[in-house]
């Protein structure tokens, strides 16, 4: 296991008597608990080693559309929308979205055919993925490369990023009152052909961990799951970070956040 820190620090004080000092491990083969404000890692396993973040990367899209595209703004959703492999919110071609209801599509339900559109919307595939690089790069993930606005990848053209740049990249969306108010929603309306439907927000954490501010799930072949999420309690707030996971990535990630806010400022 790897412990690592952004940036040298006074030395920690002594933990108290029966805490835990070793983050708890799991099916995750890379992982990382940061403190969010800081930007300080608690601790982590491959923190920068780099894979396929599957459809976490739809963080940094999100935010890459807001800064380009107003959120009311409205488009109409094309047939070459939809054609994509799925998960899919269910976009109806000549429909017309708001950027909003895009944006709660790809967060929470993890939308390929919404993120098509957003990527559309950017100027086409290649206007998106260079504005989604450069967005990494000015937040500082400094070792990722995105290759489609969806996160969908294969042999060759998987896009790449780190435990720690993807805490990173969450650490920068959380600062847009939108993107958190969209990744700690339960639920959302979304329009359907018949009128509107609702759309579930697909973080178990939601539910299953009190403080939490929202996260991402991912899962491609190559990929395996991955996880980015955030949690406060009290006044101190961590993200925790999952790469290469398989099983139950949600019990590793609540163990870490628990480990965490028990370590000593």
């Amino acid at each position: 296991m790897l412990v690592a820190v952004l940036g040298a620090g006074p030395a920690a004080a002594a933990p108290p008597v029966g805490a835990v000092t070793t983050a708890p491990d799991g099916p995750a083969q890379s992982w990382m608990v940061a403190d969010m404000d800081t930007g300080t890692i608690l601790a982590g396993k491959n923190p920068t080693a780099a894979s396929a973040p599957a459809s976490t990367i739809k963080v940094l899209l999100a935010m890459t559309v807001l800064d380009h595209l107003d959120p009311n703004n409205f488009a109409r959703a094309a047939p070459v929308h939809t054609q994509v492999e799925c998960s899919c919110v269910g976009l109806v071609p000549g429909q017309a979205y708001t950027t909003t209801q895009l944006l709660a599509a790809i967060l929470m339900v993890s939308g390929n055919d919404a993120a098509n559109m957003l990527g559309d919307m950017l100027g086409g595939y290649r206007a998106a993925i260079m504005r989604m690089n450069a967005k990494a790069q000015s937040v500082g993930a400094t070792s990722t490369r995105a290759l489609s606005p969806s996160g969908l990848d294969g042999p060759g053209w998987e896009s790449l990023t780190t435990p720690r740049d993807l805490g990173v990249i969450f650490r920068a969306a959380l600062s847009y009152p939108l993107l958190a108010q969209i990744m700690r929603s339960p639920s959302a309306q979304f329009p359907s052909r018949d009128g509107v439907k609702t759309i579930h927000n697909q973080n178990q954490l939601l539910e299953r961990y009190p403080g939490a501010l929202g996260g991402k799930t991912g899962f491609t072949n190559l990929a395996g799951k991955t996880y980015v999420g955030a949690a406060q309690r009290g006044d101190r707030r961590l993200v925790v970070v999952q790469m290469k996971g398989s099983g139950d990535l949600y019990g590793q990630a609540m163990a870490l956040l628990d480990w965490g806010f028990a370590q000593p400022r």
